[in-house]
């Protein structure tokens, strides 16, 4: 195993990951964690418009449909639009154990083509816990959620304070998110990306 690669295994320490009581149902969708996000967010008009799911213990499901702005070679997904689709699903896992954290590795493999217009199904699960540091996996299939794998990730996300966001965000942005009058969307504002 190459040192790069090291940091997305767990520490023989990691615990199995809880999903926190208050987390939503399995079944339940989340939602957009901000309106903004390009990963989720509504009020992007070329974002994803990622759709996730809560799923049993630590996973979701989530499914994203590549439009034409998401193209990199003709007629077929971009490869950082994928990996976007990747992080923003690996990063709504964070919601199930009601922390705030921050995507430190992604490792993406791609495995085939994406074309335009094909819906692409996500599963990813939490693997291990070792302190601040999440382990995650994930997977997207293309005609469905047994369709052929077209792409797979494996992640690190650490935990991080909503200072985190403070210091390094535009204020702005970071005085609207907070002062939404959505609660849980406030609250789910500040879970991925740095």
């Amino acid at each position: 195993m190459s040192g790069s690669s090291a940091s997305l295994q767990p520490p023989a320490d990691a615990v199995k990951p809880v999903r926190h009581p208050d987390a939503p149902a399995p079944g339940e969708l989340l939602g957009a964690h901000y309106g903004a996000c390009f990963g989720c967010g509504s009020e992007q008009p070329h974002g994803l418009h990622l759709q996730a799911r809560a799923g049993e213990g630590v996973s979701i499901t989530a499914e994203f449909t590549v439009q034409p702005a998401h193209q990199g070679a003709p007629g077929l997904a971009h490869g950082g639009v994928l990996a976007t689709a990747l992080d923003e699903t690996l990063g709504s896992l964070n919601w199930l154990l009601r922390t705030i954290a921050v995507t430190g590795r992604l490792e993406t493999d791609f495995v085939r083509p994406v074309p335009v217009g094909a819906t692409l199904y996500l599963e990813a699960e939490v693997t291990a816990v070792a302190g601040r540091k999440i382990y995650s996996t994930a997977t997207g299939r293309l005609d469905g959620p047994d369709g052929p794998v077209a792409v797979r990730a494996d992640a690190l996300f650490v935990e991080v304070k909503v200072d985190h966001f403070v210091e390094h965000g535009r204020e702005a942005e970071i005085k609207a998110a907070m002062s939404d009058p959505d609660q849980t969307r406030r609250a789910r504002a500040f879970e991925v990306n740095p």
